[in-house]
C-alpha cells in the first residue's frame, strides 16, 4: 500500500505560480500509474494529468495544456504539479492519486474510480 500526501496549495493571484508536491511513503510510486485530480465546488472530480509508471510519458487535461507541468523525482518518491499562468477556473481542491492495476483501455485512467490511493488534497485559490 502507498500512502499520499499533497502540499504546497495556496492562495494566488490570476497568472501566477504554484508548485504542488504529492510525496509517497509505503511503496516506490514506481509501482504505480499516478495521477492529480481536481475537484471544485459542486462540481465533479476532474482529471488534470497523469504520468506512465515508466516516468516516461505525461498526459494533461485540455483546459490546462501548455500551463501545468507533471513531474515526479523517484529518489524522494515525490510527484510534482507545477501550475503556471494559472486562472480564477483552476480555482479546487487538488488531489495526487495512484492506480494499481494497468488496463487494456487508456480511458479508464482519466477516470477517478480507476485510482486506488488518494491524498488529502490541496487547496488551490486563484483570485482575478
Amino acid at each position: 500500500q502507498v500512502q499520499l500526501v499533497e502540499s504546497g496549495g495556496g492562495l494566488v493571484q490570476a497568472g501566477g505560480s504554484l508548485r504542488l508536491s504529492c510525496a509517497a511513503s509505503g511503496r516506490s510510486i514506481r509501482s504505480y500509474l499516478m495521477a492529480w485530480f481536481r475537484q471544485a465546488p459542486g462540481k465533479e472530480r476532474e482529471f488534470v494529468a497523469r504520468i506512465s509508471r515508466a516516468g516516461d510519458t505525461t498526459y494533461y487535461a485540455e483546459a490546462v495544456k501548455g500551463r501545468i507541468t507533471l513531474s515526479r523525482d523517484v529518489a524522494k518518491n515525490t510527484m510534482y504539479l507545477q501550475m503556471n499562468s494559472l486562472k480564477p477556473e483552476d480555482t479546487a481542491v487538488y488531489y495526487c492519486a495512484a492506480a494499481s492495476r494497468l488496463s487494456t483501455s487508456r480511458s479508464h485512467y482519466y477516470t477517478s474510480a480507476w485510482y486506488d490511493y488518494w491524498g488529502q488534497g490541496s487547496q488551490v485559490t486563484v483570485s482575478s
